[in-house]
Formats: C-alpha cells, sequence, structure tokens
C-alpha cells in the first residue's frame, strides 16, 4: 500500500500506524535540526518553505526509499504536524468546505454544498488531537482542561472554532471549525436561487428607506452571509457601528466601526459582552447598528435604539419563522435584568422591528429566503404580519434537488406610501404603482 493511500485509507490498519510513526519520527529528526529563534523571525510562508527544504534534507540522507509524490506527502504531513494542525491544514484550505467537524480522534466529518461526509482520515491519538486543540486555543490566549473545558475561539483567519472536552464529553475531545464566510453580493445569491430580482428590488429599497430589518433562520442558514450582502445597501456615507461575537462581516462602506465582544481571560476577567458593546455604541453617534446576532439581554438594549432614532439597523435571530423571531426576540429580551412585563416587551417589538427576513436550509442544503415578512401589529397587540413575499417548495424532485417558486403579495399601504416618500420603487409584482402613476393619483385628489 503507498504512503498516500496509507495516509488516507478509512481502516487504521498497520500500514496508518507505521506512517503516524513515520510522521513522529521526522517531526523530532526536524525539530533538532532547525534553529527555533531564527525560524521564529520568518513569515509563517518562508518558515513552511524553509522547513520543507530541511526535511527534504533529512529524508534524503537518511529516510526511506520513497516515490516523488510520497514524498511530498510525508513532508506536508511532517510540516503540517510541527507547524500547522496537523491533517486538519488541508481541510482549512480547501476552500469548498464550510465546516469541520472532529468527534473524537477517528471520526472527522465535513461540510461541503451543505451537505455533511466523514472523511478518511483520523488523528493517530486523543493525545495528538488534544496537542491540536490546545495549539489553536493558544494563538487566542486561551486554555482548555478539566477547570475549563468548553472553549469559544476565533482563528487569526477568522474561522470559528468551538472546542469540548471531557469529562463533558463522553466521545472524546470533540474540534468544531466553522469557516469565515465568504463574501456574497445579493446577485450571486439570485444565482444561487436564494432569492430572486424582485425580492432583491424589494429589500434594496426597505434597506435605504432606513426600515429595521431581523435575519431569522436556524444555524447555518446563511444569516450572517445575507446580512453582510444586506449591508452592502447601506448608503455610502453613512456611520455604521456594528457588533459580532465573532467579528465575521465584511462592510465595503468607508464610515465603518467594527466592535467585537471578548471572553474572559484564564482568571475570569475582562470579559465584554454583545450588551456593553451595543450600550457603548449608542454613545457613538451611529446612524445604523448592525448586530450579528442577538441571543440575551442586549436584545432589549437594539429594540430601544431601534425605536428611538437609529432607523435602519440590523440584526439576526435564531429562528424557525417570522412569528418564532419575533416571540424570540421577546424571550431574549425579558432576560435583561430590567424588570418589564411581556406586554410591555411587546410594544417595544411592535414599534421597533419592520421586516422579518426568514431564511431556511433545505434537505439538499440550499439556503433560501424563505418569506419577506413586514410587521403590521402595532402597540401591545399580537404580533401579526403582512407577508411580501414567500417560497413554495416541491417535493425533492429525481435529481435530489428542492425546487418551487417565490409567490408575491401586495404590500401594506403604510409600507409603500413609506417607500414613495423615500423614492425608493419597487417591482409592480408587489401591487405598487410606478411613481409616476403615484404621482397622477396624488395630484387629481389635491
Amino acid at each position: 500500500m503507498s504512503l498516500r493511500s496509507r495516509i488516507n485509507s478509512p481502516e487504521p490498519g498497520a500500514g496508518q500506524h507505521e506512517e503516524n510513526h513515520l510522521v513522529g519520527v521526522y517531526r523530532a529528526k526536524l525539530l533538532e535540526e532547525i534553529d527555533l529563534a531564527e525560524m521564529s523571525a520568518l513569515a509563517a510562508a518562508d518558515r513552511r518553505v524553509r522547513l520543507e527544504r530541511v526535511l527534504g534534507h533529512i529524508i534524503s540522507r537518511e529516510g526511506p526509499v520513497l516515490s516523488t509524490q510520497e514524498r511530498a506527502v510525508l513532508i506536508r504531513r511532517v510540516v503540517d504536524e510541527a507547524l500547522g494542525l496537523g491533517i486538519l491544514e488541508p481541510l482549512l484550505e480547501d476552500a469548498s468546505i464550510s465546516e469541520i467537524m472532529v468527534n473524537g480522534p477517528d471520526r472527522i466529518y465535513v461540510e461541503r454544498g451543505g451537505r455533511l461526509e466523514q472523511l478518511p482520515l483520523r488523528f493517530s491519538s486523543a493525545e495528538q488531537l488534544m496537542q491540536t486543540i490546545e495549539r489553536i486555543v493558544s494563538t487566542v490566549n486561551r486554555r482548555v482542561d478539566e477547570a475549563n473545558p468548553m472553549v469559544d475561539a476565533r482563528l487569526p483567519s477568522g474561522e470559528r472554532v468551538n472546542v469540548i472536552i471531557p469529562p463533558l464529553s463522553l466521545s472524546g475531545p470533540v474540534l468544531t471549525i466553522r469557516r469565515f464566510p465568504r463574501a456574497f453580493t445579493l446577485q450571486e445569491m439570485i444565482a444561487l436561487g436564494s432569492l430572486d430580482e424582485h425580492m432583491t428590488m424589494l429589500l434594496a429599497a426597505l434597506i435605504r428607506a432606513k426600515f429595521n430589518v431581523i435575519v431569522s433562520g436556524a444555524t447555518g442558514t446563511g444569516k450572517t452571509t445575507l446580512l453582510n450582502a444586506l449591508s452592502g445597501l447601506i448608503p455610502e456615507g453613512e456611520r455604521i457601528v456594528t457588533i459580532e461575537d465573532s467579528a465575521e462581516l465584511q462592510l465595503q462602506q468607508s464610515h465603518v466601526i467594527t466592535l467585537e465582544s471578548r471572553p474572559p481571560n484564564v482568571e475570569g476577567n475582562g470579559r465584554v459582552t454583545i450588551r456593553d458593546l451595543v450600550r457603548n455604541s449608542l454613545r457613538m453617534r451611529p446612524d445604523r447598528i448592525i448586530v450579528g446576532e442577538v441571543r440575551g439581554g442586549e436584545t432589549l438594549d437594539m429594540l430601544q435604539a431601534m425605536s428611538t432614532g437609529h432607523d435602519g439597523s440590523l440584526a439576526t435571530v435564531h429562528a424557525n419563522s417570522a412569528e418564532d423571531a419575533l416571540m424570540r426576540l421577546q424571550t431574549l429580551a425579558s432576560m435583561s435584568e430590567v424588570e418589564i412585563p411581556f406586554v410591555a416587551i411587546k410594544d417595544q417589538i411592535n414599534s421597533a422591528v419592520e421586516v422579518v427576513v426568514q431564511l431556511t436550509r433545505f434537505a439538499d442544503g440550499a439556503r433560501r429566503v424563505t418569506e419577506i415578512a413586514l410587521v403590521d401589529s402595532h402597540g401591545r397587540e399580537e404580533y401579526r404580519f403582512a407577508t411580501a413575499c414567500r417560497f413554495n417548495a416541491q417535493p425533492m424532485g429525481p435529481d435530489g434537488r428542492i425546487h418551487g417558486r417565490f409567490e408575491y403579495f401586495p404590500l401594506p399601504r403604510g409600507v409603500a406610501e413609506r417607500l414613495y416618500m423615500k423614492n425608493e420603487a419597487v417591482s409592480p409584482v408587489f401591487g405598487v404603482a410606478s411613481h409616476e402613476d403615484q404621482l397622477v393619483v396624488r395630484r387629481s385628489l389635491t
């Protein structure tokens, strides 16, 4: 069995154990020959080139007889172990992978195109996996051990990392890495079938007219991706403050202040929460506030900001429908230390939230906007919506894909009037007359 096939073999047979042993031996030899002080002064790319060159000399001098391909594989494995994250390095470089899930040392899954698949890769032991985890968390000055068995962190390259280890995890050390999402434009999302031109035109008008928008969806539905695309519609020159747990938004406007929360240090001090940042942002004279995700007491501060002069703000929330999104906002706002009756929070939500954009991830992996719902309730009324657009899904076809079509509904008169006053046009499929026709009607009334 060749070196490459032994590495990628799904069965941890003698060949793979032999290969892991070879990697360990040559990693030790490599570390013996290099000057760590000299290496630390080099850039990351130069450091890898230098290590590969030194290791090539070592293998030529005393190593086994290998084919050119096997030699390249061994050098890559050893340098990844010495410098990077071992067998995870190639996965992090694969742009088609959106998430990496390590369930103990011998089960590694990835998400590609919205679908999960298990890879024929494994760590040699739980100890090796723990070494990789410790290397990851040490880059962000975090620590993982029995006293701190759960860690959330972000790699310098932007990937979000979650770690949970025994005794909390009975499956051994578990590592989840979510790739930094690529910034998609709305036109690219149209090409992917996530929405269409009519919806894009409506969303653009709502954003420019400074409607407060909540992007709702379950985990992995693309909320951050859509939020980033929608933020690109904000006019240049406005002062935008973004607030996130892990800075993922990539706004292109020139006047953007990016704030990121901070976990406590190893002594348990220095924590800065999303709520702290939302409160501070109100003192920064923002035109718009964008919160990557509301998940606690900061929801109340965000709602108050939306209803007291910070129109056009955006946020995301985990929910499975538009109504569920508002109910979840109500629950999250009640988590604040401020004692407010539920009916008063409902009044706040009805005053603050104007649009809910619902995202769904389907069984075929496709992510779509399944509803644009306009909040049509007021005061302490029960939540009521006017649906502007809805995706009607059909059963999965023989091609393994889920197809369907978007349906459109007339906009409420108040929304249409506000868009008209802001000089924002929308597609006629939403039952709104053109600006010229509306102007004729207005003149006839006066």
